[in-house]
């Protein structure tokens, strides 16, 4: 059943390393212009995300013991929204700071965890997430990726599809069968962390709309894996997954895809002699929407914190985020182009064009709105 989600407040100590980190991306994003902070976390930059994990704010809520800042849920909250409101390139420790160290904390061996959990904090070790596949998209039960025991590991056989960052990530979390048919749906689903330099791997680069290209289609032919590719235990990673997706879907980043166009176009509004009511009126919607949002995705940060997995809540805060987030764009140009000779500065209209571009991506990347609003459902009992 869904629970409630109860307002929260950062606590102090939290709220204590937002001057800090301020401070940090004063003097690492001075210069860059707007086009280019509006990609934020989709920004592969490797030489930033060292530098964040030389102050430590990479693989932040992991023990101490692994390499970890041994913080709360809270620390990476406003970590991650001061770095994604202000456009930080995050995109190459994103996944396995937000996704793969938590999992390999929770569910891997204590070799796994004493081998890439240090990398990870030191941004030296980037993952991607193998999910959806050709033939199954966002019905991940589906798929037919399939790894194979063998006398000394697993022998892995598939594709993968839209798998963000394979081209330059070192390894892959991988929902593989390894018994079972699709028909059988979510048993005999297992999760293997993939050396992506091995041989037999194949990563085919998909270009975007907006000219990027960060998407992959990733082939897998015969890849001899060890046994202790595993994590978890064989079968279990239906399950796995489902936890993981909690940490993808219920973050601050689910709700600041575009911010940075919104705090453009405050800004640009600020210069105009008087802004129209029609603006200010605008500008206050958006701010009302976003408020509430912000308090519910704190709200499960709270549940993090305490050690929660809330798979259902996660699923309700990114649709509705996601929503706001392909909002904004659009009635921001249409904001824009409602006075034909009104002249709305260059950079302005090029940040605005790139996020209207991308903006559909929103509500497909970690979950589609049909899938999540169906995980929705089941939470509340309708299906």
């Amino acid at each position: 059943m869904l629970e409630a989600l109860v307002l929260s407040a950062i606590p102090e100590s939290a709220e204590a390393i937002r001057p800090r980190v301020r401070a940090f991306l004063d003097d690492a994003l001075a210069g860059r212009a707007t086009d280019r902070l509006a990609r934020s976390w989709m920004g592969f930059d490797a030489d930033f995300s060292r530098a964040l994990a030389r102050q430590g704010w990479v693989g932040l809520t992991l023990p101490r013991d692994y390499g970890g800042g041994g913080k709360d849920a809270f620390h990476r909250f406003v970590l991650a929204e001061e770095l994604l409101c202000r456009g930080a390139p995050v995109s190459a420790h994103w996944i396995a700071d937000r996704q793969s160290g938590p999992l390999i904390l929770k569910y891997g061996s204590e070799a796994q965890r004493r081998f890439y959990l240090p990398q990870i904090c030191a941004a030296e070790a980037f993952f991607c997430i193998g999910m959806s596949e050709p033939q199954s998209g966002s019905d991940l039960a589906g798929l037919r990726t399939r790894a194979t025991r063998t006398a000394d590991g697993w022998r892995l056989s598939g594709q993968k599809l839209w798998t963000t960052n394979a081209h330059r990530a070192h390894y892959m979390i991988a929902l593989v069968r390894t018994h079972g048919a699709p028909e059988d749906r979510h048993k005999g689903l297992s999760q293997l962390i993939v050396d992506l330099s091995l041989p037999g791997i194949t990563v085919r680069t998909i270009g975007d709309l907006a000219g990027d290209a960060h998407f992959n289609e990733v082939f897998f032919d015969g890849v001899k894996l060890p046994a202790d590719a595993l994590v978890g235990d064989e079968g279990a990673g239906w399950a796995q997954v489902t936890a993981e997706l909690a940490f993808e879907r219920s973050g601050p980043e689910r709700i600041y895809g575009s911010i940075v166009l919104f705090d453009a176009w405050i800004e640009y509004l600020r210069g105009l002699p008087r802004p129209s009511d029609a603006e200010l009126m605008l500008a206050g919607r958006l701010v009302a929407h976003l408020a509430p949002l912000r308090e519910m995705s704190l709200a499960l940060t709270a549940q993090l914190a305490a050690g929660a997995s809330p798979v259902v809540e996660a699923a309700l805060v990114k649709d509705l985020g996601t929503e706001f987030e392909q909002a904004l764009p659009n009635l921001l140009a249409d904001a824009l182009y409602a006075a034909p000779d009104a002249a709305p500065p260059a950079m302005l209209l090029r940040t605005l064009h790139y996020v209207l571009q991308v903006c559909p991506t929103f509500s497909l990347r970690g979950g589609t709105r049909e899938i999540l609003r169906g995980v929705i459902a089941r939470g509340l009992g309708l299906r």
